[in-house]
């Protein structure tokens, strides 16, 4: 009788790399970086201390960059918290909204010296 291969586990096949393997939070547990202020705490008070595992992290921009790309709205992700993350993202939007205006009046400059 001809063997039929075993279907592949998932369990036991190796995963790709993923930035988060070389995370300094590696293992912490997730509830650290999601502060929602216990016992009389304030939240900024937990998410100070969830920013400390991002100062020495040596993906931490790769984390910053998947929380503005996926949107996160929650939690600490790159040493900022939601608010710094949207803050970041307005300035951003400013930024980019400026370029658009500066590229219009130059393409209208241009338009009107050619003619």
């Amino acid at each position: 009788m001809p063997r039929v291969p075993r279907p592949l586990d998932h369990t036991t096949m190796p995963r790709p790399y993923h930035w988060s393997d070389d995370a300094a939070c590696s293992g912490t547990e997730t509830a650290v970086f999601f502060p929602v202020g216990r016992s009389g705490v304030p939240a900024s008070v937990d998410a100070a201390y969830a920013k400390t595992f991002c100062t020495p992290c040596p993906v931490r921009s790769e984390c910053l960059t998947h929380a503005l790309n996926h949107r996160e709205d929650y939690g600490v992700w790159g040493g900022l918290d939601e608010d710094e993350r949207a803050e970041l993202l307005r300035q951003a939007r400013r930024a980019a909204e400026r370029q658009r205006r500066q590229e219009r009046a130059k393409e209208k400059a241009d338009a009107s010296s050619a003619a």
